[in-house]
């Protein structure tokens, strides 16, 4: 096995978060040495792996994108594409391309007390398809930007007779590059972000398109260009008018969610009220629209301008709201006997979660089980030293929450660096813990029982409000009884500057 050189932190993942943290890593801390590993042959994460049709995001780019960077592109949906090119132009203008090394594959890590340094195991590929070779990096610091699902496989439910369908069954994660639907029946199965974005994307050039769903989802119509931004841009400049947007945008999203939370009949019947605007008179919304759970249970689907709505209204596209007996030669057969002709099947039935890239932890020769790991500050895991993590928000932009999470990791070392410290570990005293995530999506209920809990208060719980983490840990103390900050192998617990 080869060994390259230490480093002080290793960021694992070249995507949003990965080039988050090593932007600010390197803004307040330009003496450590940091690498970023990248198991794909290119930076962007998300947003180069998916490549269906119309891929965009359903967060405004005023809050989705990075803090220290202004959005400068007229839309505030924006479309894959767009957000590459503002990726790669962060990655460009701080000089992290230097940093990221494509084709390594994070195996295992392994933590030694004595040394205060984490031994990862890697694969290196030669991007060609030769023989992948395996290598060792050392660090002080691991840095895990990942995200929280499986790159190279999404879900799929096992649906009865599959085989037989003669069609072509496609999952949006492996989207097909010479996949042709002109002119071809499309049935897309879900009704998630992936379905509402899939089907009026594919309607003007299908033939026709089908959205089945088992049980429909909150949808609400938002405009694709922000007006107060790009008025503010103007008057303002774009640093300026970025940062008003940026405020307004998160002051709205937490609003939406508080008037769903606790008013979920008005927001109920607000939706409805939207929705039916949006479609032809007499169009049965209440079977197609009006979900069983309450409004942000899971996740509100937004479409830029209407979309899915207007295709539904000018006749390419239409919503079937049942359930699957089988598949059958020619489609689906439904369980209430209807069938769906179907040239292609999408199946757009979600991810399967996989934190930090499935790789091994061992702390002192000791494996890691994250379901035994309790969530400190929502950035670091009970019992696991020098370890940090990037996971954003359920309830609004990602990039929101990891901002706030580099800016406390960078404020943690700095109080290592101040006090003389090598390791730091928050230690769980014990109590009541629940699920890390309390989202009713299926993919997080499928995972419960294999990623990290939270504690129910203090900084073990995993809280999804801006102004809350703002307040903790941006301008909180980095202190904190629960850590246990070690120097010269001399345990400290809760030792302050």
């Amino acid at each position: 096995m080869n060994h390259t050189e230490p480093v002080d932190v290793l960021i694992i993942g070249a995507g949003i978060s990965g080039i988050g943290a090593a932007y600010y890593l390197q803004r307040e801390h330009p003496g450590r040495s940091f690498a970023i590993l990248e198991a794909r042959g290119a930076a962007g994460g998300t947003w180069d792996l998916f490549r269906y049709p119309g891929i965009r995001s359903d967060s405004d780019l005023h809050t989705f994108g990075y803090e220290f960077k202004p959005w400068r592109d007229e839309h505030a949906i924006a479309t894959a594409d767009k957000i590459l090119a503002y990726l790669h132009e962060t990655i460009a203008e701080n000089g992290i391309d230097r940093h990221i090394r494509f084709h390594h594959k994070v195996l295992g890590a392994a933590w030694d007390s004595a040394t205060a340094r984490w031994t990862v195991d890697v694969e290196r590929a030669d991007g060609e398809g030769g023989d992948a070779e395996l290598i060792q990096i050392t660090a002080n610091w691991l840095f895990c930007g990942g995200g929280y699902y499986r790159y190279d496989q999404g879900y799929t439910p096992n649906f009865d007779g599959q085989e037989r369908f003669t069609g072509q069954v496609v999952h949006p994660q492996h989207w097909p590059e010479d996949l042709d639907y002109t002119g071809k029946k499309v049935v897309v199965i879900g009704s998630g972000a992936t379905a509402v974005t899939l089907v009026p994307s594919m309607a003007p050039t299908a033939g026709h398109v089908t959205m089945l769903q088992r049980s429909p989802t909150y949808v609400l119509p938002v405009p694709a260009k922000d007006g107060f931004a790009n008025t503010a841009k103007r008057l303002f400049g774009d640093r300026r008018g970025y940062a008003l947007a940026r405020r307004k945008n998160i002051i709205k999203q937490r609003a939406v969610y508080t008037l769903c939370q606790k008013y979920p009949t008005a927001a109920r019947r607000l939706i409805r009220k939207v929705n039916a605007a949006q479609l032809p008179k007499g169009y049965p919304v209440d079977e197609h629209f009006a979900p069983r759970y309450n409004p942000w249970d899971q996740r509100l689907c937004a479409v830029p301008d209407g979309d899915l709505f207007k295709a539904i209204s000018n006749g390419s596209a239409s919503v079937v709201t049942d359930r699957i007996a089988t598949f059958t030669e020619r489609g689906i057969l439904l369980e209430s006997g209807r069938e769906l002709d179907a040239d292609i099947i999408v199946t757009a039935t979600g991810l399967n979660i996989q934190l930090f890239g499935g790789m091994t932890l061992t702390v002192d020769g000791q494996p890691v089980d994250l379901s035994d790991t309790v969530a400190y500050k929502g950035i670091m895991l009970s019992g696991v030293p020098n370890f940090a993590f990037a996971f954003g928000y359920t309830n609004s932009s990602w990039t929101l929450k990891v901002g706030l999470l580099c800016e406390h990791f960078c404020r943690l070392l700095k109080h290592m660096d101040d006090n003389g410290f090598d390791t730091v570990r928050p230690e769980f005293g014990g109590g009541q813990t629940r699920p890390l995530l309390d989202f009713g999506a299926g993919y997080v209920q499928r995972s419960l029982d294999e990623i990290p809990r939270q504690g129910v208060d203090g900084p073990w719980q995993m809280t999804m409000n801006y102004t809350l983490d703002a307040e903790t840990l941006r301008n909180g103390p980095v202190e904190d009884s629960a850590l246990r900050f070690e120097a010269a192998r001399v345990e400290m617990v809760g030792a302050t500057a």
